[in-house]
């Protein structure tokens, strides 16, 4: 008999409330009396930065309306939300997967404690650190939510033009000059759609007229329906596009859209989503060897060059991020549970970015961790490894254990987990290091502090959520 999967231990659902419990005191502390929430510095201060971003602040309100419907009785999401009685193994076994089908093709994992990430126990104790003082409650929370809510609704919303600016001051000025091509872009209005969408789930009045309003307007501007895409960004003013193109943006509006479709009720978000995975994923990553390319021209003809000078930028580095293979690979999956007849495609190619992402990103200059970004010959080009993209890789390990059964998710989700714990918890200050060089030291070449409670706080709750509904959605479900 298999072992039981570590996301299904009682011990180990204990350890994962703590340690969302434990980044959510950390990030309460990112809100500002001005409105919206800030930068968090190493120690969880908002920086005297003077600005709001809209990107943080929404994926900030998205958090707290997370950590609301845990309170209100989500927590336990292992029984009503969760994981025990999807469909989701025996629709990818319906697909043609062989439960050995992941080893059939060259990827095993090695066992745990071994190899690149090994090998550290964890769980048996609460997760160290208490910054932040008692835990966010479920009253806390919710205002958090309307704090945020209140920033996209008027504080950084542009009243004249529409849209949301992607940086203003605290005094609501923007900070961009209105003539450059970045002054309205995709990446942060896919956020905005995601926070206005898991406050609806959370329950507040106000986020349904936002997301009516954020979605109007991305149908309006960005979705480009003879691409089956998003557009990027745009000036100010909505007058001139910017001549690109990208993946990263367009995941997160499968995300969003995906979320958007469970608050509202509308299945064509669903099949925009399905048409971008379809471009970026199933045609253009699966032709190039799974090394998923990030950018793109106006007709997305590829960019392999792009950026090659500036190779650490933190939204459009040069090559292929890793990171977002997992990410991409998890998406995918939430995707096929969400449609009534899905292609089998979609689970198909989560399970061959993952695998790639484990053959070419994990131990890839022989040190532990995943690098940041591969050349196209699959070398490193920026070693750094990023909290982010180890959260990620630890979700979508446990989506793809769910959704096929295969032990070796289960191995590769426990090792992940022990080297997230050995080196990048932050037990002195709180949260996570965001930033780590090759001997796993904290480093600041491409993040600086502790903005985002996004990714770390998702990697608590989504191994005990079926791939179906969304993340907030299944936690409102969870609270009935």
């Amino acid at each position: 008999m298999a072992a039981e999967p570590l996301g299904d231990s009682p011990e180990h659902v204990a350890w994962l409330d703590a340690e969302c419990d434990r980044l959510i005191r950390f990030a309460r502390g990112s809100r500002l009396a001005e409105g919206g929430f800030g930068w968090l510095d190493d120690v969880g201060r908002p920086v005297a930065d003077g600005v709001v971003h809209t990107w943080v602040t929404a994926r900030m309100t998205h958090v707290f309306a997370l950590a609301q419907l845990r309170r209100d009785g989500g927590a336990g999401v292992g029984e009503a939300g969760g994981v025990a009685a999807g469909p989701s193994a025996e629709r990818f076994a319906a697909d043609g997967f062989a439960a050995d089908g992941f080893a059939a093709d060259g990827f095993v994992s090695g066992p745990l404690g071994s190899g690149p990430f090994g090998g550290r126990s964890f769980g048996d104790g609460p997760p160290g650190g208490t910054a932040g003082g008692d835990d966010v409650d479920a009253r806390e929370a919710a205002g958090l939510v309307a704090h945020g809510l209140a920033a996209l609704t008027e504080l950084l919303h542009d009243h004249e033009h529409g849209g949301w600016h992607p940086v203003v001051t605290r005094s609501g000025r923007p900070v961009l000059d209105a003539e450059r091509l970045d002054g309205k872009r995709m990446y942060d209005h896919a956020f905005v759609v995601l926070a206005a969408a898991s406050a609806s789930a959370a329950g507040h009045r106000d986020a349904s007229a936002l997301l009516a309003k954020a979605l109007d307007l991305v149908e309006l501007r960005f979705w480009e329906a003879d691409r089956g895409a998003c557009a990027e960004s745009w000036d100010r003013t909505w007058t001139i596009g910017e001549p690109y193109r990208g993946a990263n943006s367009n995941m997160h509006a499968v995300e969003a859209f995906l979320a958007a479709a469970d608050a509202t009720g509308e299945h064509k978000w669903r099949t925009r989503a399905l048409r971008i995975a379809e471009r970026v994923v199933h045609d253009h990553a699966r032709a190039n060897r799974w090394r998923l390319i990030e950018h793109f021209d106006p007709d997305w003809t590829p960019r392999r060059e792009y950026h090659r000078e500036r190779p650490a930028d933190p939204f459009r580095p040069y090559g292929a991020t890793v990171g977002h293979w997992f990410e991409w690979s998890r998406l995918l999956l939430s995707l096929a549970d969400s449609l009534p007849d899905p292609p089998g495609w979609l689970r198909a190619d989560a399970v061959d970015l993952f695998a790639a992402a484990v053959r070419e990103g994990g131990h890839a200059d022989g040190r532990p961790g995943f690098v940041y970004t591969l050349d196209w010959a699959g070398q490193p080009v920026v070693r750094t490894r990023m909290h982010w993209v180890l959260a990620e890789a630890i979700t979508a390990a446990a989506a793809l254990r769910r959704a096929t059964g295969v032990a070796d998710y289960d191995d590769w989700y426990r090792a992940w987990w022990e080297h997230a714990d050995a080196v990048f918890l932050d037990r002195e200050h709180g949260s996570w290091h965001h930033e780590l060089d090759a001997d796993t030291r904290p480093s600041a070449t491409v993040w600086q502090g502790k903005p985002d409670a996004y990714h770390a706080v998702q990697a608590t709750l989504l191994p005990r959520l079926r791939s179906a509904p969304t993340i907030a959605e299944a936690l409102r479900r969870a609270t009935r």
